[in-house]
Formats: structure tokens, sequence, C-alpha cells
């Protein structure tokens, strides 16, 4: 994933025990567990496109582990907590299915990088009591970031700020989140080598679960771990 990004992989730093890699002003995991999560559904036939998740936006839903399962038609115990594993829970075991709606859309490659950049904003965009209509908040984003790239929150939260210093409000609107992850020399190029590789010259994603538009599972050649 370095070197389809043109980085030397000696340049892999540690946020803890995570392996990063500093992209313009991102940090991102050398391998995102979405891929980690695209190999469990894909072992499970599990169709990631054909999943009606009926996630609110804007509106989080808390969901156990039970609920999960039900919802994707998961039925095999060690799938199940495999996949629930990926997502970030509350003090209650709980996860926000708005997270699982974005998963499984990033996952399903008859969803286009414009279309999953809309979807991303309308689920994690909060309305504004004054202001510009809905706009994209601090954890909003870092949430966004976590889950598509791997981006450790803190690294995602500094970016954020940094991408609302040009303007009046403390958040972004969808123009302005599109600008960064559709048409940023750098940030574009990150977002379209990570989530869709088969579009990007010389990028692979180990483990990522390639659903074509008729719903056809295409499991692209894994290197060992």
């Amino acid at each position: 994933m370095a070197q389809a990004l043109g980085i030397p992989a000696t340049e892999c730093e540690f946020v803890g025990s995570l392996p990063v890699i500093v992209v313009g002003r991102l940090k991102v995991a050398f391998e995102p567990q979405l891929w980690e999560l695209g190999k469990v559904l894909r072992k499970a036939g599990l169709s990631p496109g054909y999943v009606d998740t009926g996630a609110e936006p804007g509106r989080s839903r808390m969901i156990n582990q039970d609920e999960f399962a039900r919802q994707l038609q998961l039925s095999d115990p060690q799938t199940v907590a495999g996949a629930f594993s990926y997502f970030q829970k509350d003090a209650n075991g709980l996860v926000d299915f708005r997270d699982v709606a974005l998963a499984l859309a990033a996952l399903d490659r008859g969803t286009g990088l414009e279309e999953l950049t809309r979807l991303a904003f309308e689920l994690f965009a909060e309305e504004q009591a004054e202001g510009p209509g809905r706009l994209l908040c601090r954890d909003g984003f870092s949430t966004i970031l976590r889950l598509l790239l791997g981006s450790p929150r803190p690294a995602a939260e500094t970016l954020h700020a940094e991408l609302c210093q040009a303007g009046p409000h403390h958040g972004l609107s969808l123009c302005q989140f599109q600008d960064f992850s559709l048409r940023d020399p750098l940030h574009g190029k990150l977002f379209s080598t990570y989530l869709r590789p088969s579009q990007t010259p010389n990028a692979s994603s180990p483990g990522s679960c390639a659903v074509l538009a008729n719903g056809t599972v295409h499991s692209p050649k894994q290197k060992g771990d």
C-alpha cells in the first residue's frame, strides 16, 4: 500500500501498537481493519451490497451483537464475533449501526467513491441550530476516517481543525468534505487507493471484499500475513 501511494515502507511509524503511514496531513493505517472485515464477510459468503442496513442519516442507532447478526443475516458465532469486533463499542458493548452501514458500503464495489463519500456525510453530519444546515463536525469526521482509512482519532481531529480554519464554521459542508476526499491531489489519491484499488494502477488491498455490481464476490489474490 505504501508503494501504491509512492511512500517508502520504511517510513511507517507506530501509534501505540498500530503501524501507520503519514500521508500529507493525515496518518492512516498501513493495512486498515476494513480489509480484515472484508475477509470475514467474504468467507461467510456475504455480499455487502445486498444488506439492507436501514441506517438513519444523522441519527445513531446502537445495536448489540445479536442484533448485528440478525441484520447481516450471519449465523456462525465465530463469524459474528469476528465481524462485530471490527466496530468501536460504547461502555455497554454496543456499536453505532451507522458505522456498520458505512463499512458495508465501502466494501461494496458497486458503490462509487462520490456516492460513498456522500453517504458518509449524510450518516454523520449534524444539523446546526444556526448556520448552513448540516455540517460534518469533528466526531463524525474522525469516525469516517477511522472506519475507512484506519486513521487514529487524534490525527483525524487535528486535520479536521485545520480544514475548518479557512471557514467560519466548526464543521465541513458536503462540498468541502468531497473536495478533501475526492479532489485533493494527495488525500483524494489516498481514498481511491484504499477503497477502490482496482481503479488505481499498481494498488492492491489484501483481504478487501470486492463485490461487483451484480453481487458477485471477487476474491483478490492475498498476500501472506
